[in-house]
């Protein structure tokens, strides 16, 4: 496993949220916690859905683990305060901001493309899934690997 090192601009505590809690979030949750163990990270919907076995299969490709997840609501979280909330959707980042607009958090919006609506043989399916991976481990590390400034 590859730890990334420390540095002191990144927050000890993240929320990823997306629509269902199925894909996008699940998935930031999972690369976030297999390259930075020591933030403290959780995801969550705005409406709790159900586990998605293609975000299932790519998250146990990358981490070598079952991905055994179970998909949760904003209203499921028994944590209430997070350093910094990342909404993958423009609908998320929407509700997310009249929700917590009375909390002193950071938000930050992070344009992720939904791939449940690809369709296909089942490797075409797996690709596109691959492809949001890719896109959201890019992110964080590049988000939680900066250099203070």
């Amino acid at each position: 496993m590859t730890q990334m090192p420390f540095h002191s601009d990144r927050p000890s505590s993240v929320l990823f949220v997306c629509g269902l809690n199925a894909i996008r979030s699940p998935i930031a949750e999972a690369l976030t916690q297999k390259f930075f163990p020591d933030i403290y990270v959780a995801s969550a919907g705005i409406f709790k859905g159900e586990a998605d076995s293609f975000a299932a299969a790519i998250i146990a490709e990358e981490t070598m683990a079952q991905a055994n997840y179970n998909p949760r609501g904003l209203e499921d979280l028994t944590d209430g305060f997070f350093d910094l909330v990342i909404t993958l959707s423009p609908q998320v980042h929407e509700a997310v901001m009249t929700q917590m607009r009375d909390v002193s958090v950071t938000v930050e919006y992070w344009p992720v493309s939904d791939p449940s609506q690809t369709q296909g043989a089942r490797e075409q399916i797996l690709d596109a899934y691959r492809i949001v991976r890719e896109d959201l481990k890019n992110r964080i590390l590049a988000r939680f690997a900066r250099h203070a400034p």
